[in-house]
């Protein structure tokens, strides 16, 4: 409850930043300075320390999982706002309240980890998509980010529309909103239960962008302004599958052999449609928004097997996902050129930037050594563990190989191909912040019990 409050606050104060502070530098260290508050005060949470005492019981659980995933969340924002917000400058006038949109996002993020209750679901999924329709379409004076903005905001409605419906339809099955309330075991679910647990499953696929209801992802993520693509594509990506796993363990894990054979094929479609069409693409954003889908087959693993190496590994994948992402993303910001030949000879003239790049591309394609290789290992286990998906799991090795080749295509033409160097402002803070993320990658690759002990202790 600590870091849902304050976030909520520093998003209205961020908003009455934008006339009363005129440097961009003070708003911009008042950001960091709130963000910065609210993770320790999360973390006291974990702890046992409560500044804010409020009933929530029946609609809100700040159990450890939840709790633990929001410090990652706001830390991974917090990073975040140390490679990017410099660049947000760049997208328009208004800077402070591109910082209160994303608080405001936080604050449904917690909403969505922590729900008891579908309506406190749909109001944290809502929090979470209607500022990031505005942020889409921020770049008032790019056509591709208006067009991005009303497709995300026509579809993301649609998706919305399931939801509420099979929210009322279960609601009509079991008589109540309470997750734990939902099926009873030992009971065969009725229609309606059934009816609704598709819709939201399907609504919840829409928003984590898995195949087939990835269709507005590639569009959206090209056309919204890079530095948001950067923010959309981890942290609310990550925020949205542990809502979803919430949701089916709680509410439908009583009847999980029901479901489990439609996640299983929408987790196999998910990792062949954005793999394969990774491949063929020839800009690196659009490739990265590719990627996205094809991570989220990865990630759509723990809701398949709902087991505890799963929830484990969720943490772990969520983690190393975002801060891959989101390095990779502050070096693409920085460039003009987002096709595959930009990035020629960039490790002649990037020495530094091509070094952590890689890191960040080999994590993202699950090579040992790197936070990605055991967040996929994870996944691969816990269905393993699960029992009766094995040909899921060599469709998911072969997908993780197929990956490789579009990763690699990057750290060959920055350090195999000669091309004219970009200009790229990069100073000495934001290379030893990116490096130290990169160093995380690696950290986290080979001692994960740092981040494991943390949780259970």
């Amino acid at each position: 409850m600590n870091a849902l409050i304050i976030s909520a606050i520093m998003g209205v104060l961020m908003m009455f930043s934008g006339i009363l502070l005129k440097q961009k530098s003070t708003i911009r260290g008042l950001a960091l300075t709130g963000l910065l508050v609210t993770i320790i005060l999360n973390v006291m949470e974990i702890y046992g320390f409560h500044l804010f005492k409020i009933n929530a019981t029946g609609m809100m659980s700040f159990d450890r999982f939840s709790l633990f995933f929001n410090t990652i969340a706001m830390a991974c924002t917090f990073v975040f706002f140390l490679l990017s917000a410099k660049e947000m400058e760049k997208v328009g006038v208004n800077y402070s309240d591109y910082f209160a949109l994303i608080f405001f996002i936080l604050a449904g993020i917690i909403l969505s980890s922590s729900f008891s209750s579908l309506l406190i679901l749909f109001l944290g999924i809502e929090i979470i998509s209607i500022p990031l329709y505005i942020l889409t379409g921020s770049d008032k004076r790019n056509l591709k980010s208006n067009e991005a903005s009303l497709k995300y905001f026509l579809l993301g409605s649609f998706s919305t529309g399931l939801m509420l419906m099979g929210i009322t339809l279960v609601y009509g099955s079991s008589g109540s909103f309470a997750i734990d309330a939902i099926t009873n075991p030992g009971t065969k679910p009725d229609v309606l239960l059934i009816a609704g647990l598709l819709l939201l499953m399907f609504s919840m696929a829409f928003k984590v962008s898995a195949a087939p209801f990835h269709f507005w992802t590639p569009d959206v993520y090209d056309g919204a302004p890079t530095v948001f693509t950067s923010f959309m594509a981890t942290i609310v990506k990550a925020a949205v599958f542990i809502a979803f796993i919430r949701l089916f363990y709680h509410a439908f894990g009583e009847i999980h052999s029901t479901w489990k054979f439609i996640i299983a094929v929408i987790t196999a479609l998910t990792l062949f449609i954005g793999n394969i069409t990774a491949v063929f693409q020839q800009s690196v954003k659009r490739m990265l928004a590719y990627s996205s889908i094809a991570q989220a087959g990865f990630m759509l693993m723990a809701v398949l097997a709902l087991n505890s190496i799963g929830s484990e590994g969720i943490l772990l994948y969520t983690t190393a996902y975002c801060l891959s992402t989101i390095g990779l993303f502050a070096i693409l910001v920085k460039m003009k050129d987002y096709t595959f030949e930009g990035f020629n000879g960039f490790a002649k003239h990037q020495p530094l930037l091509a070094g952590v790049a890689v890191i960040f591309l080999l994590s993202l394609a699950g090579i040992p050594l790197t936070a990605g290789f055991l967040a996929k290992f994870y996944m691969i286990n816990a269905v393993i563990n699960s029992g009766g998906f094995l040909w899921l799991v060599i469709l998911a090795v072969l997908m993780a190989a197929i990956s490789v080749y579009y990763y690699f295509r990057v750290i060959q033409a920055m350090y195999f191909k000669e091309g004219e160097a970009q200009v790229i402002e990069a100073s000495t803070s934001f290379k030893w912040v990116i490096s130290l993320v990169a160093a995380l990658v690696i950290l986290l690759g080979v001692f994960p019990q740092l981040l494991f002990s943390w949780f259970y202790f």
